[in-house]
């Protein structure tokens, strides 16, 4: 993270997440029952972009959470209230086909990629 005020305000405030333990240099969050480390990096480059997935340009570096369909729609219409820019917006991938879910890709403030899926039928998490 670039800043971890910004980490807080964002990963505390707008996406709900209670802190864990922290430092000066870095900040636990329960990330939707998992544990995510914001540490404070300034100056990250150097990798690949973008891989193609279902005709989407999906960030290669990114980590995100599988929730409920309803607490996915509850938390893409809390985005979309504050009007965030989302990378892919809230659709449904492989459609009709093994592994069909919901998702969105939008970044947090350091530029960091995050993705929310659900799944009618979590037995599809993992489909091929």
């Amino acid at each position: 993270m670039r800043d971890l005020g910004e980490a807080r305000a964002f990963y505390g405030d707008l996406l709900g997440c209670p802190e864990g333990r922290s430092s000066t240099e870095w900040v636990d969050f329960d990330f939707f029952g998992h544990q995510i480390v914001a540490h404070l990096s300034p100056n990250d480059s150097g990798h690949k972009d973008f891989n193609d997935v279902d005709g989407e340009q999906v960030p290669v570096r990114h980590f995100g959470a599988i929730l409920s369909m309803a607490d996915w729609k509850a938390l893409a219409a809390r985005l979309q209230d504050h009007n965030t820019r989302f990378i892919i917006e809230p659709g449904i991938r492989f459609e009709g086909l093994p592994g069909e879910q919901a998702t969105f890709f939008f970044k947090d403030p350091s530029g960091n990629a995050l993705e929310f899926k659900a799944f009618q039928d979590e037995g599809a998490i993992f489909a091929r």
